[in-house]
């Protein structure tokens, strides 16, 4: 956990200069869908987090 928090931090909290709460905000659900659908991680060999589930597509990863 803490490292997806580091990430996460890195990667979308303090990735630029927000204007707004509000801005930051609305980027969040575009940053957990990169991160789960799109982003390769190390630890899954390069794989994203959704590759891991089975079907029917799991839908609370960026809940």
């Amino acid at each position: 956990m803490e490292r997806y928090h580091r990430t996460m931090a890195t990667e979308w909290l303090y990735s630029r200069a927000w204007t707004s709460n509000e801005q930051r905000q609305a980027a969040l659900q575009g940053w957990l869908d990169y991160y789960n659908y799109h982003r390769p991680h190390s630890s899954l060999g390069a794989r994203q987090p959704i590759s891991r589930c089975t079907a029917p597509a799991v839908t609370n990863l960026a809940a």
